[in-house]
C-alpha cells in the first residue's frame, strides 16, 4: 500500500492505511507545552472517613503514584465531624479538632484541600428528618438560619487561615455544596431546598468566605452530570420531565450543564463573585444509581470535550469569562455498584478522555481515590462496584494505574493521535508516551456494567512507533496494562473470588495488582527506537525514557 507522509508540528509520520498507523516521531521536534490538569485532584466519599489509617495510606500512594495535588470530600460539617454546638442562650460554639485532623493529615502528605462547604449540621439544618446517604447527612434548607450558615462557613474559613497562613490558604478551592439540584429526590437527594435556596445559600457562603479575604477562590454550583432535557428548568427537580434515550439515539441530543446558565445569570444580577464553576459531567443521561429511571444507555467517549466546551461558551458569554472550570466528580457512571469499577475497560477510557481534553479545562477529579466511601454504607465483597481506584483491602485496580501512567508523561506535547500520545519533558528532554485501545466499537458508549461479560469482544489496534532523534542507546522501559496484568479482579475470579479473602489472599492479590508486564528497550546505535506490536481491547502501554 502506498504511503502517504505529513509534516506536523516537526514530527514526521507516515499513515500506512486503517489496520495500523506507523508513527515517525522526531523527539527533537518542536513541542507544545501543556499542563497535566487530570492530577491536579481527585475525591473521596466524605470528610469523616480521613480520619481511618487506611484511607491516609491510600491518599499517599496516590500522591506518590499519581501526582493529585487536591482532595474533595462531602460532608465538612456533618454531624460526625462535631464541628457546630448551640449553647441555651443560642450562642454557637465551633470545634475545629476533626477538620484539623484531616487537613493535618492531607497536607502533611502534600494533598490540599478542594474544601466542599457541605452538609448542614445539627442546628442549622431545617428538619431533622430531612436526611441522606446511609451517614444520614443534613441537606433540609431553612432561609431563617442563612445567618448561621454564613458565620458559620466565615468561621471555618478564618480559622484554617489562622491554623495554615493565609499564603497556603489561597491556593485553596471553596466549593458551594454538592449537586443541590437533586433535591427532591427521596432516595439520594443532596439538597431539600429550591433553586432558589441555593442561590441565597451561594450568595451567604461566597460573602463569608471573602470576608476573610476577597482573594480566596469560591465556586458553583457543583451540580450533577449534564442533561438534555428539562427536568432542571424549573425550581425543583421534576423527574416527570426526564428524558431517557435509546443508544441510537442519546448522541443526537443537545446536552447541557444543570443549573449553570441560571446561576451565572444569578451571579451576575447579584454582582456575587464566581471564580471558577463547578460540575460533574459523568457520561450518562441518569445523575445517581440507575434505578433514578435510566434505560441504561450511556453518552459516547467524546462527551467529556463536548461537555466542556459547552461550559466554555457559556463562560465567554458571561462576565466571568476569566473563571476557571474545575469537573469536580467524573468517571465512567455516577453508580456506586457499577461493576466496571472495579475492571479494566475505565483504564483505556481514563487516557483517552483526559488526552482528548488537554487545555479545555482546570481539573478533572475522579471520583473517587478509595473505596473507603459509604453513602451506601460498607460493599458487600471486597469488589463491589465501588468507584474507588483503590479498594477497601489496598488492592490498586486498573484506573490506578491508568492515572499513575498519565502522571508520567511530560509536560510538552510532540505528537498525538489515537492511539499514540508522544510527550517529552521540558526539563530533562526524555521522553514518555502512551499507547491505548478504546476499541471503535465503544466510541458511540463508553463502558457499562451491561457490557461486563463481552467487553473483550472488540477489536484490536496496531501499535508502529518509531522514535527518533534519541540519544544512541537510550534506555526505555515499556509497560502494559491489559487483561492479563495489572488487571486484579481476574486474579481474584482466579483463585474462587474468596467472600472473606485470607492474609495470604490479600497479600497475593496486592502483588498481582501491581504485576503489570515490563520490558525493557533500548534505542539503536543511530538513536531510534521502533515498537511494533497489537493491542488488545483495552490495553495501555506507558513507553518512558529513563
Amino acid at each position: 500500500m502506498m504511503k502517504k507522509y505529513f509534516l506536523i508540528a516537526g514530527l514526521f509520520l507516515s499513515v500506512c492505511g486503517q489496520n495500523g498507523m506507523a508513527q515517525q516521531i522526531d523527539a527533537r521536534g518542536k513541542g507544545e507545552a501543556f499542563t497535566h490538569y487530570w492530577s491536579e485532584g481527585t475525591c473521596a466519599g466524605r470528610a469523616n472517613e480521613g480520619l481511618r489509617t487506611g484511607w491516609v495510606e491510600q491518599l499517599r500512594l496516590v500522591k506518590e503514584h499519581c501526582g493529585f495535588k487536591y482532595l474533595r470530600m462531602h460532608g465538612l460539617f456533618d454531624d460526625d465531624m462535631f464541628v457546630y454546638f448551640e449553647k441555651p442562650d443560642g450562642r454557637a460554639v465551633y470545634n475545629w479538632q476533626y477538620i484539623d485532623e484531616v487537613y493535618d493529615r492531607m497536607l502533611a502528605i502534600g494533598v490540599k484541600p478542594f474544601v466542599e462547604l457541605s452538609f448542614f449540621p445539627k442546628g442549622i439544618a431545617a428538619d431533622d428528618s430531612k436526611m441522606q446517604m446511609w451517614y444520614q447527612n443534613r441537606v433540609s434548607f431553612d432561609e431563617s438560619r442563612l445567618g448561621k450558615w454564613h458565620d458559620l462557613v466565615k468561621n471555618f474559613t478564618q480559622h484554617v487561615v489562622d491554623r495554615y497562613g493565609i499564603e497556603e490558604v489561597l491556593t485553596w478551592y471553596f466549593e458551594v455544596w454538592n449537586e443541590p439540584n437533586l433535591n427532591t429526590n427521596p432516595k439520594a437527594g443532596f439538597f431539600d431546598g429550591t433553586k432558589s435556596d441555593y442561590f441565597k445559600l451561594y450568595k451567604a457562603s461566597a460573602q463569608a468566605v471573602k470576608s476573610v479575604d476577597a482573594r480566596l477562590k469560591v465556586g458553583g454550583p457543583a451540580t450533577s452530570n449534564f442533561i438534555a432535557d428539562t427536568r432542571f428548568d424549573g425550581e425543583v427537580y421534576d423527574q416527570s420531565k426526564s428524558r431517557f434515550y435509546s443508544q441510537d439515539k442519546i448522541n443526537k441530543q443537545q446536552w447541557k450543564g444543570s443549573w449553570i446558565e441560571d446561576f451565572i445569570r444569578y451571579c451576575e444580577k447579584e454582582n456575587l463573585p464566581l471564580d471558577f464553576i463547578a460540575t460533574h459531567p459523568y457520561p450518562t443521561d441518569y445523575a445517581l444509581d440507575p434505578e433514578s429511571g435510566s434505560k441504561d444507555a450511556v453518552r459516547y467517549v467524546y462527551s467529556l470535550r463536548d461537555d466542556i466546551n459547552w461550559i466554555r461558551k457559556q463562560l465567554a458569554a458571561s462576565k466571568y469569562p476569566n473563571a476557571e472550570i474545575h469537573l469536580t466528580e467524573w468517571s465512567t457512571s455516577p453508580n456506586s455498584r457499577d461493576v466496571m469499577h472495579d475492571i479494566l475497560p475505565p483504564a483505556a477510557y481514563i487516557l483517552k478522555a483526559n488526552l482528548d481534553c488537554i487545555g479545555l479545562t482546570n481539573s478533572l477529579m475522579y471520583w473517587t481515590f478509595t473505596d473507603i466511601f459509604e453513602e451506601k454504607g460498607g460493599g458487600e465483597s471486597i469488589f463491589h462496584g465501588g468507584f474507588g481506584m483503590i479498594n477497601f483491602q489496598g488492592l490498586v485496580k486498573p484506573s490506578f494505574h491508568a492515572y499513575r501512567m498519565l502522571h508520567q508523561l511530560g509536560d510538552e506535547k510532540l505528537y498525538y493521535t489515537d492511539p499514540v500520545f508522544v510527550s517529552r519533558s521540558s526539563e530533562t528532554g526524555k521522553i514518555a508516551a502512551l499507547a491505548f485501545n478504546y476499541p471503535k466499537e465503544y466510541e458511540i458508549a463508553v463502558p457499562s456494567a451491561k457490557n461486563f461479560k463481552n467487553y473483550m469482544e472488540a477489536s484490536s489496534k496496531k501499535l508502529n512507533l518509531t522514535l527518533e532523534g534519541l540519544k544512541p542507546g537510550a534506555t526505555f522501559v515499556v509497560e502494559t496494562l491489559d487483561k492479563e496484568n495489572g488487571n486484579v479482579y481476574d486474579d481474584y475470579v482466579e483463585i474462587g473470588a474468596p467472600h472473606s479473602p485470607t492474609r495470604e489472599d490479600i497479600a497475593y492479590l496486592k502483588q498481582k495488582a501491581w504485576e503489570t508486564k515490563k520490558e525493557t528497550l533500548r534505542a539503536d546505535e543511530n538513536g531510534t527506537l521502533t515498537l511494533n506490536r497489537e493491542l488488545a481491547p483495552w490495553t495501555c502501554v506507558l513507553i518512558k525514557e529513563l
